[in-house]
C-alpha cells in the first residue's frame, strides 16, 4: 500500500490547513484530529497505516495555528487571566472554530459525511463536530479527552506546571522540553521510545515552532465552555478511550464523556498516560473500526496470501 501522500493545503474558513492522506480514496473518510500544540505527525504515519489497512481513507492534518497550518498571529497572545478565567471575548477563537476548519477541509476533499477520531484537544474537536455538524459525523472516537466541565478531568499539578512553563525558542531546548513533558504525562505501563520522541520532537521543531499559537489553543479550549448537556443529544456511535494513568486529562473526563454521550462505549486502559502508545495501537485501531462498523462500515475481506 503506498504511504501517505505528499502534503498539502486546503483553503477552508478563512485559513489553510495542512493535511495528508494514506489509504484507497474509496474508502470510509476517516479524520485524526490531534490535541493541543501537537502537529499531525504525531499520528504516526505508521498507525495511520494500519488504519488505512482496515480499509478507511484516512485523512490527518493540522489544526489552525500548528505545523503548516495557519497561524492567527493577529490576535497575539492572550493573558493568562483570560486564560485561565475561559473569557469568551477576548478568545480569537473557540473549538466551534476549529470545527468548522475541519469541516471546510471535509467540503475541500469532497468528504459529505467521516468517522472522527480526536485525542485530547482532537477529542474536544471532535465531539463540537458532532453536537454543530451531526449529519457530518459517521461515528466519534474520543481519547484522553473530556466535555470542557471543570469538574471532571483536570490535570494534576505537575502536569499543568509543565505544560505552562515556558516555552524554549532553540532546537535542543525544545526537544528537551518534550522529553521532559511525555515523563510525566506519559504511560508509565508503556515507557515511552526515547530515542523515537527525540526525532520527532526534531522533526516538529524543524517543520515548525510557534509557542504563541499553543496558547491561542489553549484559550480556545478554556473559553469553548461544558459540552455535557449537548453531548447528551448526539445519535451516533460512539466510543471514549482513557488511561488510569493519564495526569494530563484525568479519567474523570473520559468517563463523563462516556456517561455524556448516550450509549457510548467506555474502554478504560489499565496503565496508559497522556499519549499513544505503540503497544496500544492496536486497542485503539480496533475500537476505531468497531465503532464504525456499528455506523455501517464492513472491513474489505482480506486477499488470499
Amino acid at each position: 500500500m503506498p504511504g501517505l501522500s505528499e502534503e498539502r493545503l486546503a483553503p477552508v474558513n478563512g485559513v489553510e490547513i495542512a493535511y495528508q492522506e494514506v489509504g484507497d480514496p474509496d474508502g470510509e473518510p476517516l479524520l485524526l484530529v490531534m490535541g493541543l500544540g501537537t502537529q499531525m505527525l504525531a499520528w504516526d504515519e505508521e498507525f495511520c497505516e494500519l488504519l488505512a489497512g482496515r480499509g478507511f481513507r484516512v485523512v490527518r492534518f493540522d489544526n489552525r495555528d500548528i505545523g503548516h497550518s495557519t497561524m492567527i498571529e493577529a490576535a497575539g497572545v492572550p493573558k493568562r487571566v483570560d486564560l485561565f478565567l475561559g473569557r469568551r471575548a477576548s478568545a480569537p477563537y473557540l473549538l466551534s472554530d476549529m470545527a468548522a476548519d475541519t469541516i471546510g477541509l471535509m467540503d475541500h476533499l469532497g468528504i459529505d459525511s467521516a468517522h472522527v477520531v480526536g485525542a485530547s484537544m482532537g477529542g474536544m474537536i471532535g465531539q463540537t463536530l458532532a453536537i454543530e455538524h451531526p449529519g457530518r459525523v459517521r461515528s466519534l472516537v474520543s481519547i484522553m479527552s473530556t466535555t470542557g466541565s471543570r469538574r471532571v478531568g483536570a490535570p494534576t499539578l505537575k502536569a499543568f506546571g509543565v505544560m505552562l512553563a515556558k516555552a524554549p525558542h532553540d532546537r535542543d531546548g525544545f526537544v528537551e522540553r518534550v522529553l521532559k513533558t511525555f515523563r510525566i504525562v506519559g504511560s508509565p505501563a508503556y515507557p515511552t521510545d526515547e530515542a523515537r520522541l527525540r526525532e520527532m520532537a526534531g522533526k516538529m521543531y524543524d517543520r515548525s515552532h510557534n509557542p504563541r499559537g499553543v496558547l491561542r489553543q489553549m484559550h480556545a479550549i478554556s473559553a469553548s465552555g461544558d459540552r455535557t448537556a449537548a453531548l447528551r443529544k448526539l445519535r451516533l456511535p460512539a466510543a471514549v478511550i482513557h488511561g488510569t494513568s493519564d495526569p494530563l486529562v484525568r479519567p474523570s473526563g473520559g468517563r463523563a464523556t462516556a456517561r455524556a454521550i448516550p450509549g457510548a462505549r467506555l474502554r478504560i486502559v489499565e496503565g496508559m498516560g497522556h499519549d499513544l502508545p505503540r503497544e496500544l495501537w492496536p486497542v485503539f485501531t480496533g475500537e476505531i473500526a468497531d465503532t464504525a462498523s456499528l455506523a455501517g462500515f464492513q472491513a474489505p475481506a482480506k486477499q488470499p496470501a
